[in-house]
């Protein structure tokens, strides 16, 4: 797989590099784990290699599916007050900065007689647990699945897009050579941007400034979810980078009002000599959720008070979350040489464990693909071989924390990625929809033609681990990409050196594809497109606009190179 762009210098300390999301950076191999990754078979890009009655007649050919195990323990009960946690919150409101709200942890107890494969793939479905959060521009990753809320998407009488603006990239400090600016929102007022310490929002068809938001230094992290009434969740440092201290940490939690353009509230983690320094920060049901290695914490969306944080030992944390639909944390325990995974799904008020899952014994990291249908991604033994992240998905029932099926993905022959050290939350080249789970496979050459690449997306039933036998084929001199879900069906962007791209929507049943944009082909467009791969760039499309956009600022260009932090293409040309 293509390799990410470089990591900027100015990450906070004693973390990894926050890379755009989209690939784990290097890292040294956990142990080898034996009996788990399925053995890597020859590519087959989506074609029929056995009988439909044995194997449905598209995709690459199936591995054993691994059945659901019984899992030891069960939902946990409320995380209770802790003594520890109670004088670390004392401290933190004697800052004035994080007010109110109690401490609990969660603890396990019960349980778990899954025996079978039979539990219900979409989990709870009266929203009790994390309803309300449903818009965004996120689900299954930055560039992934979800959507910004509003009616389905519908194709233009003409898909026929124009350029509509070009946000130029900003310039950087000479102290650094690479800033992070990852954040992008769409709601049906406003394409909101994180640039150098700032978040902008623009009208979305001229790419005027409507509102800036300045910060007191880079964002590090956000939330690809966007609320109802239309608020997005940032962390960032306390101040800009220098030379002599290319980091702060990232210990600013911030929710932004994309309609009014201002901070709701910033808060601090930790204690006043020592603040967190958060990897990821989520949304969901009211709450955002923020996660470190040294544990994680909960705010209330409204007015920011602690909700509720985890106990953290020398063993166990919380490394981060999965937000929209419900609240999903994943709980780290043990050392690196034993490390054990909890996937729990968090009633996000109060904490209280609603069902966990116990991932096997020696997995160092995974991602929370999607939360409602739950997947998570994992690269198993560090079998991918790719940097991907990604070996294997797994599909948990929400309600009791059972596995229904593992779905070896290798990564020589599927396009999907995730930064499961960094952002948790941060996954390309897939989507999640009910049901069903859809990865785009890796270019290959394209069948019948003596020159060109091409691949696929294929789907997945997340009850049974199978291929569906359907697939949609990025043509010749494309390559597809799933972008998220639109109601029942995927949609995709469709890349190319030759043309301008494509957005389409990918129909659930039938797979038929149908072209809701085409970009322009002047080079000079096609280039800026062609700029931002959609494997590290954040794509995000609603109501015919199509916006795309960096999530690094550098000086790495020439001096006659065009570099563009933003660029926004519209239906109607």
């Amino acid at each position: 797989m293509t390799q990410p762009p470089p990591p900027p210098p100015n990450q906070p300390p004693n973390q990894p590099p926050q890379g755009g999301g989209f690939g784990p950076p290097p890292q040294g191999p956990p142990p080898q784990q034996p009996g788990y990754g399925y053995p890597q078979q020859p590519p087959s890009y989506g074609y029929p290699q056995t009988p439909p009655a044995q194997q449905p007649g598209y995709g690459y050919p199936q591995p054993p599916t691994v059945p659901a195990q019984p899992q030891p323990g069960g939902p946990g009960g409320g995380r209770k007050f802790n003594a520890q946690v109670a004088i670390i919150v004392a401290a933190v409101v004697a800052i004035a900065l994080i007010i109110g709200g109690g401490v609990w942890y969660s603890g396990s107890s019960g349980k778990d007689d899954d025996k079978h494969n039979s539990a219900d793939p979409g989990g709870d479905k009266d929203g009790k647990d994390g309803e309300g959060d449903k818009g965004g521009t996120g689900g299954s990753g930055e560039n992934g699945g979800g959507g910004p809320a509003g009616p389905a998407e519908k194709p233009p009488a003409d898909p026929a897009s124009k350029l509509l603006f070009q946000v130029p990239a900003p310039p950087v400090t000479k102290d650094v050579s690479t800033v992070v600016v990852s954040g992008s929102w769409l709601t049906d007022k406003v394409y909101a941007k994180s640039g150098i310490a700032e978040i902008v929002g623009y009208d979305r068809d001229k790419g005027s400034k409507l509102w800036t938001v300045k910060l007191e230094g880079p964002v590090c992290a956000s939330s690809q979810w966007v609320t109802p009434d239309h608020k997005a969740v940032i962390a960032y440092q306390p101040a800009m980078p220098t030379k002599a201290e290319p980091s702060h940490g990232c210990t600013q939690v911030a929710v932004i009002d994309l309609d009014a353009g201002k901070k709701v509230w910033t808060k601090t983690g930790g204690e006043a000599a020592r603040p967190i320094s958060f990897n990821n920060v989520t949304v969901s049901g009211g709450t955002v959720a923020a996660g470190s290695t040294e544990g994680g914490v909960a705010f209330d969306l409204a007015d920011g008070h602690v909700l509720w944080a985890p106990k953290t030992s020398d063993s166990c944390y919380d490394a981060g979350y999965g937000g929209g639909p419900k609240l999903v944390a994943v709980r780290k325990c043990g050392g690196y040489d034993a490390r054990q995974l909890n996937i729990q799904t968090v009633d996000p008020k109060s904490g209280k464990v609603l069902s966990e899952y116990k991932m096997a014994p020696g997995i160092e990291y995974a991602a929370v693909v999607s939360t409602d249908p739950l997947v998570i991604a994992a690269d198993v033994g560090d079998s991918a071989g790719d940097g991907s992240g990604i070996s294997d998905f797994f599909s948990i029932d929400n309600k009791t924390g059972r596995l229904l099926t593992r779905i070896s993905a290798p990564g020589k022959q599927y396009a999907a990625e995730c930064d499961a050290i960094t952002k948790l939350e941060s996954c390309s080249g897939l989507a999640v929809g009910p049901g069903r789970l859809y990865i785009a496979t890796e270019e290959h050459d394209t069948p019948g033609e003596s020159y060109g690449q091409s691949n696929e997306i294929v789907a997945f039933d997340l009850a049974t681990g199978k291929q569906t036998g359907q697939r949609a084929d990025s043509g010749k001199d494309y390559t597809i990409t799933p972008l998220r879900m639109d109601g029942p069906n995927v949609l995709a962007y469709k890349r190319s050196y030759e043309k301008g791209g494509q957005v389409v929507s990918v129909d659930a049943a039938s797979f038929k594809q149908t072209t809701l944009l085409e970009n322009p082909t002047g080079e000079a467009v096609k280039d800026a497109e062609n700029s931002m791969s959609p494997t590290f760039a954040e794509l995000v499309y609603g109501q015919g606009h199509l916006y795309m956009s960096q999530v690094f600022a550098s000086d790495l260009g020439g001096p006659n190179e065009k570099e563009y932090l933003a660029i926004a293409f519209g239906a109607g040309g």
